[in-house]
């Protein structure tokens, strides 16, 4: 069972296990498509996605972040942000690519970084 790393009424973040700083925001009704959204959870998915792009940029310092909305075994809409760095085992592969050296762990002070990232949601939602 996942623990959710920040939730109000639409909306809730979970951590992605690994050893890069990854998290993914899931919208809590079943929509399939960014298009299916309401124009106003669409709008607060990406200042959500925003807000936790700054502040993993911030802490982390990662040469890329990647957001992506993936959804062919899980057809509900939901969006990873993922930072990334020059030596990570993937890149410049997509996490779901082909290796390319040992794994390390980026992460650091990961609870420090899901504190940051609970006060940045919580003072704008």
């Amino acid at each position: 069972m996942s623990i959710h790393v920040f939730e109000n009424d639409d909306f809730y973040i979970d951590e992605k296990d690994g050893s890069i700083p990854w998290l993914i925001i899931f919208v809590k009704v079943s929509y399939k498509e960014l298009s299916d959204l309401p124009d106003d959870i669409r709008s607060r998915l990406f200042d959500i996605t925003n807000r936790i792009e700054k502040v993993m940029r911030a802490f982390y310092h990662p040469d890329k972040i990647n957001v992506a909305s993936f959804g062919n075994h899980f057809p509900q809409v939901h969006m990873h942000v993922m930072a990334r760095f020059k030596e990570d085992a993937f890149f410049p592969e997509p996490m779901w690519g082909l290796r390319q050296r040992d794994d390390k762990d980026y992460r650091g002070d990961w609870e420090g970084f899901l504190k940051e990232v609970k006060e940045a949601l919580e003072a704008s939602f």
